[in-house]
């Protein structure tokens, strides 16, 4: 789930809007976002300045203007200008500046000032709030409630809902968006808000309750990406894929956004994988892969989901091409990642018959092998690969007469015997090995107090085996 990263940072974060320009100065900080576009010379820059010395407002918007292109030098010197007038928003923009160079202490002074200047300016509550939502998440919270009390139209719940979002509180940041929302005109309402809280009862798994969050907003917002992305989300986890077409389609044609990215392309391509089209989910992955071309694990991930498309349609020597390739461009390749190969092989002779299909087995065999090698010190997997090797190799030897699966359950046969804190799951692979050595004494080695001996042991972890009861009442 690392691609959630990519979705609605706005619909995340704190309210950051910026004041209200006055009409009447409209003209003048145009003007001085044209200078700076510009890069004008500095004399004229002094000379605007100079000109609007006693406007806060003016003065601002030309720091600001050298905030936006990054120089905070600039927009420094100016921002000092205006808080001289003691204009709040002059503060905000000084508290930015601070918070950019990491200085919090000072960017929550600013911002302290910005409120003392001018208790109704709402973005200076709710960056302080954001400012403080991780080291003093109570302080944040108080702040906004103060902002509720100076300015009681403005939509604090909304910015309580997403400062709880941002500090992981989701049943708080679903009870402040839940009011927000019900008490809220939709005339009021910004889709990236809405979205914010689908997104929340998404990540809580409130699927239907998100859904219909998504169906209204999609009526008043038709075209909005980040509502037709959640539409999407949780039909995938819902497996509802016919309907995931139907808001992948909106999400990919019919949405004003066109930035995808790679959580996108895998959820669209998962509802085609989920309605057997796979041709077209395989081409979905792969635009994946070039949105995602800066993230060499993402990409190689789809390589994988590449991989388990083609194995779904049926094309075994292409899964297999692209699943060894993820493993080739996986750094740290786990037990997992040799295992899936081999139950790839394992599921492919389900579809073949005679030495193909035995073949395909000892193919997936060798590979657990293989996995036998590289994790020899790490005795869970151990236990899981010795018991799926002897599973394969009765499969390859259903009457024991080569006894292939004797060595391997022998193997593991002695690492659970070994093993001082069995769990029922331990105690069934070994009542498997002692299974097969009982059967294999009895019917190929024909050694019946060998067989009994087996018997009496699996009767120690398995009271109840019926099997073993049966050997021992027939062999006296």
């Amino acid at each position: 789930m690392k691609a959630i990263k990519y979705l609605f940072v706005g619909a995340l974060m704190l309210s950051l809007s910026a004041p209200v320009v006055a009409q009447d100065n409209k003209a003048a900080i145009d003007e001085a976002i044209q200078l700076v576009k510009d890069k004008a010379d500095a004399k004229l820059v002094k000379a605007f300045a100079k000109k609007y010395k006693k406007n806060g407002e003016v003065l601002t918007g030309l720091a600001r203007a050298y905030y936006e292109q990054e120089d905070t030098a600039n927009a420094a010197v100016y921002a000092q200008q205006a808080s001289t007038l003691k204009y709040a928003p002059a503060y905000v923009l000084l508290g930015d500046i601070a918070a950019l160079a990491d200085d919090g202490g000072r960017a929550g002074q600013m911002y302290q000032q910005a409120m003392y200047f001018d208790p109704k300016l709402p973005e200076a509550y709710t960056k302080y709030a954001t400012m403080y939502s991780k080291i003093d998440p109570a302080g944040a919270i108080s702040k906004l409630e103060e902002l509720r009390t100076n300015v009681p139209d403005y939509p604090v719940d909304l910015n309580l809902a997403k400062l709880y979002t941002k500090a992981n509180k989701m049943d708080e940041a679903i009870s402040s968006y839940e009011k927000w929302y019900s008490t809220t005109d939709y005339s009021k309402k910004e889709p990236g808000d809405v979205a914010g809280y689908a997104l929340i009862h998404y990540m809580k798994k409130n699927y239907d309750k998100s859904m219909n969050i998504v169906k209204e907003a999609s009526e008043k917002y038709p075209r909005s990406s980040s509502i037709n992305r959640i539409g999407l989300m949780n039909t995938v986890a819902q497996e509802k894929f016919e309907d995931a077409l139907f808001w992948g389609d909106r999400l990919f044609n019919k949405s004003d956004s066109s930035n995808f990215n790679d959580f996108d392309y895998t959820n669209y391509a998962a509802a085609y994988v989920g309605t057997a089209k796979y041709d077209e989910a395989i081409e979905l992955y792969r635009k994946g892969m070039e949105v995602s071309k800066a993230d060499a694990d993402a990409v190689n991930n789809l390589r994988k989901d590449i991989s388990e498309a083609y194995m779904k349609k049926g094309d075994f020597d292409k899964a297999v091409a692209e699943y060894r390739s993820y493993l080739d461009n996986t750094s740290k390749k786990t037990a997992s990642d040799y295992s899936a190969l081999a139950e790839m092989y394992y599921k492919h002779a389900a579809d073949l018959e005679g030495e193909e299909q035995k073949a395909s087995i000892r193919e997936a065999d060798k590979l657990y092998a293989e996995v036998e090698e590289l994790f020899a010190n790490n005795v869970d997997v151990l236990a899981y690969v010795l018991n799926r090797r002897g599973t394969l190799n009765v499969i390859l030897d259903p009457d024991s007469k080569e006894g292939l699966a004797k060595p391997v359950f022998e193997k593991l046969m002695q690492l659970m015997e070994e093993k001082a804190d069995r769990t029922d799951a331990d105690n069934k692979k070994l009542v498997t090995c002692y299974r097969y050595m009982m059967s294999y004494d009895l019917l190929v080695a024909d050694d019946k107090q060998a067989a009994r001996s087996w018997a009496e042991k699996i009767l120690t972890v398995d009271p109840t085996n019926e099997q073993a009861t049966q050997v021992l009442e027939n062999i006296k």
